[in-house]
């Protein structure tokens, strides 16, 4: 049985939703803290590889939101390094990063999906798309506009 004590916890990073994953990764240290484990916070910088390297965690803990943490990025880069690590995979990760993607998989897989169109900004400030009510996603970003 492979034994956990040096937890790195990513947090903060370079997207949009950096505030919200800084206080979700200070939740997580306390919580590891409090159930014996060793936590290490690393907010990943330019290069996040060389952290990781010098931080020689057991097992990581990604509480990074957005591009980056959630898209695949960090994920591969685990991967690569052999570091275990919590949430979803390379290819899960990309894919549910992705909404209309995720949403492709959806389909393929005969789940209903609500409508929804696809447009860049340009379109949105110019042209009614459809009819209220709506909600306007960013469509490789975790948060609603």
């Amino acid at each position: 049985m492979t034994v956990f004590k040096r937890v790195a916890v990513l947090m903060g990073g370079r997207s949009a939703e950096r505030e919200v994953s800084l206080s979700s990764g200070r939740g997580v240290m306390q919580a590891l803290a409090d159930e014996g484990f060793e936590p290490l916070s690393i907010d990943p910088g330019d290069n996040p590889g060389d952290q990781l390297y010098r931080a020689k965690p057991d097992a990581v803990f990604n509480a990074l939101h957005g591009r980056f943490g959630e898209d695949g990025t960090i994920q591969g880069l685990l991967e690569l390094m052999r570091l275990p690590y919590t949430h979803s995979g390379v290819l899960a990760s990309a894919l549910a990063m992705h909404k209309e993607r995720t949403k492709d998989v959806y389909r393929a897989a005969g789940l209903p999906v609500v409508k929804s169109i696809v447009a860049d900004r340009r379109k949105v400030a110019e042209q009614h798309l459809m009819a209220p009510p709506y909600v306007v996603k960013p469509v490789n970003e975790g948060s609603s506009v």
